[in-house]
């Protein structure tokens, strides 16, 4: 493992407990700790580091206040791991029209893999001969649905397109467990616009030119790479989005 970079003492450096959030967060970010994995108590990380054990322990309740770390009495601190209701409970925004929180499946619709194009490549940050894979799948939640189109670096998933039978209806924790990429956070616009798409009208049942919400939506790794964009639309007529302001 390599060493911890040096926590810098000049006085307008970071407070030190977030210089410590950020070697841990490397240091997942690199692997160095898989999701699941136990971290090293809050001790012996304080004399690597060469600060206090309380110093530690700040910085892991940051951790775990953003669902990065999750702490269990009398076990320890453990790199969270995706898992399929995880990443519906966190990156799933959709509810039903009484308000109720619905689970969607989801059905492929297709699976393509090619040269990233130029506005590809824009949004998730590639080089110019770059491959991506593409999947579009129809998710059913409640009465309502929606059309999913996900764009993915090849470079990062590299046999995603060869992936045996459908694809999981929640894909984030199939990015950890076969991958190696978690999703540590996510940046969605959202934006009313016309279904211009005959295919995509009549898998919605709605009529081309009906208004529909577009969700815009780039995911980013641990160390804050462009991992995935994907773009829904979403039938309004039975589903709105939720966006809970803590």
């Amino acid at each position: 493992m390599a060493a911890p970079p040096p926590l810098p003492a000049h006085p307008n450096a970071a407070p030190l407990y977030r210089q410590v959030r950020e070697i841990l967060l490397q240091r997942i970010a690199r692997g160095d700790w898989q999701p699941g994995a136990l971290v090293p108590a809050e001790p012996k990380l304080g004399l690597e580091l060469g600060v206090s054990p309380g110093t530690v322990r700040k910085a892991l309740d940051e951790l775990a206040a953003e669902n990065l770390v999750v702490r269990q009495q009398g076990r320890g601190t453990f790199v969270a791991a995706q898992t399929p209701d995880s990443a519906l409970f966190h990156f799933f925004r959709l509810i039903d029209r009484e308000g109720r929180r619905v689970t969607p499946s989801s059905r492929e619709l297709g699976r393509e893999h090619g040269p990233a194009s130029p506005q590809e490549r824009q949004r998730l940050a590639l080089r110019g001969r770059a491959r991506v894979t593409r999947v579009r799948r129809l998710r059913q939640a409640g009465e309502g649905a929606i059309i999913e189109r996900i764009v993915v670096p090849s470079a990062l998933f590299a046999d995603l397109h060869e992936h045996p039978g459908e694809l999981p209806n929640t894909l984030y924790d199939l990015y950890q467990r076969r991958y190696g990429k978690t999703v540590r956070r996510a940046s969605e616009t959202l934006q009313a616009v016309a279904l211009d798409d005959a295919e995509e009208a009549r898998l919605l049942g709605l009529r081309r030119g009906a208004p529909v919400l577009m969700i815009d939506r780039i995911a980013y790794s641990f160390d804050d790479l462009p991992i995935e964009w994907r773009r829904s639309l979403v039938d309004t007529r039975r589903l709105r989005y939720l966006n809970e302001l803590v």
